[in-house]
């Protein structure tokens, strides 16, 4: 049987290293930028759980999904009526879930790695940033249920699609990396450049969802 967590360690290593990540893990994270990478994790996030939803891949898991959550999390910390700045590498990887939203298998390679991240890493993550922090909370004895189903679902896909799902997992683990260090050059000391993004209605990401047509 293959290993996920091995075949993949290189790339996972790599996103912890990123000085962002230190960021995150600091205690004194500034609301702003925090609330920021909460924005761009909740527009990845809603369209890659919309086409779960749609494929069945959560039915175990019924409280896994995180964008609802991420939507209260941001809206607690971002006081300015403009949006927050999406990153380019949220844009690729939102485009990128459109490409594969038929594929019940690759999508289930980002939910392994964004999700179970949450309830792992993630759970130390929420002692030391602001806000609610919905983000990476979960009802008891979820977190320990959830970390199973999603490792014994993840190996199981993995025995069959092994290339698929190591292509994907590769590709979320890359997609993080860059938006770590998107976030890490973003200059809060200065004003904060926001943008007037406007929502493509047709293509939302949250559409579909608990939060579609919210900012």
């Amino acid at each position: 049987m293959y290993d996920i967590k091995e075949l993949t360690k290189d790339i996972h290593q790599n996103a912890e290293r990123q000085e962002f990540v230190k960021t995150l893990m600091s205690g004194s994270i500034e609301p702003r930028l925090y609330a920021t990478y909460l924005y761009n994790q909740l527009q990845c996030y809603a369209v890659l759980e919309k086409y779960g939803i749609e494929n069945s891949l959560f039915r175990t898991t019924p409280n896994l999904p995180r964008a609802e959550h991420l939507h209260y999390d941001y809206k607690a910390l971002w006081t300015s009526e403009d949006l927050p700045t999406i990153t380019q590498s949220t844009k690729d990887y939102v485009a990128h879930i459109e490409t594969i939203k038929e594929d019940a298998e690759k999508l289930y390679a980002h939910i392994y790695t964004r999700h179970l991240g949450d309830v792992s890493g993630g759970q130390m993550i929420m002692k030391r940033t602001p806000g609610p922090n919905r983000y990476y909370k979960f009802k008891h004895g979820e977190i320990k249920e959830y970390k199973r189903i999603v490792k014994e679902t993840i190996n199981s896909y993995l025995n069959v699609y092994k290339l698929n799902i190591l292509n994907e997992v590769k590709f979320c683990f890359a997609s993080a990396t860059q938006l770590f260090k998107e976030m890490n050059d973003m200059d809060y000391s200065k004003p904060l450049i926001l943008t007037n993004e406007v929502r493509d209605t047709e293509n939302d990401p949250f559409k579909g969802t608990s939060i579609e047509g919210k900012d």
